[in-house]
């Protein structure tokens, strides 16, 4: 749901904005978007991850759900990915912010998980997850990028190169390789089963 505002907000009036409810949303092009919740599974999946980084010896002080990253795009200001581990420097900034947002003059942080909803190409779930934000992210500087796909039953890991992301996909038994944390050690299959 789209709420209408008499005049487009800007990032720092949509960071000030408190309408009392709980009720999350994200700028687009100024105007404030309802985000629906999270499905279960989402909130699985990224708990899962939560729970696997900090089994790596990753500071819960990096570990986060619910940070918003504001970005640089012809419609939309602010992003909210499932989870994020920050960087160090990332995590100082944002120490002294106001919100819970990392701001474009913020250090990006280490990886940006996002667990997409079922969708097809052309329709607003899958362009969202698999091409807009990977634009947005990659402008951000941001290192790696996962896409979850529980529907295709796969995982991309996007890393940055220059300026845009190259792609590995996982499935099944394959373990997920990332560069930014060469340690870990999960399957594609335990990340889309949160575990079970």
């Amino acid at each position: 749901m789209t709420l209408s505002t008499r005049q487009r907000l800007t990032l720092q009036e949509y960071l000030d904005y408190d309408d009392g409810t709980d009720t999350r949303y994200e700028l687009v092009d100024g105007v404030l978007v309802e985000m629906p919740p999270e499905s279960r599974l989402n909130h699985r999946i990224a708990s899962f991850l939560f729970g696997e980084f900090f089994q790596l010896g990753i500071s819960t002080e990096l570990l986060t759900i619910g940070v918003q990253i504001a970005v640089s795009s012809l419609e939309v200001t602010a992003r909210q990915p499932d989870f994020v581990v920050l960087s160090t420097a990332c995590a100082e900034a944002l120490e002294s912010a106001s919100k819970d947002v990392i701001t474009v003059d913020m250090p990006p942080p280490a990886l940006v998980v996002e667990v997409v909803s079922p969708g097809e190409p052309g329709e607003p779930n899958y362009d969202r997850d698999y091409i807009e934000k990977r634009r947005e992210y990659a402008q951000r500087g941001i290192q790696e990028y996962w896409i979850v796909d529980p529907s295709r039953e796969a995982i991309l890991v996007l890393t940055l190169k220059e300026t845009s992301y190259e792609e590995q996909r996982f499935t099944g038994q394959t373990s997920i390789a990332s560069i930014a944390f060469p340690n870990l050690n999960l399957t594609a299959e335990e990340v889309l089963k949160a575990g079970r």
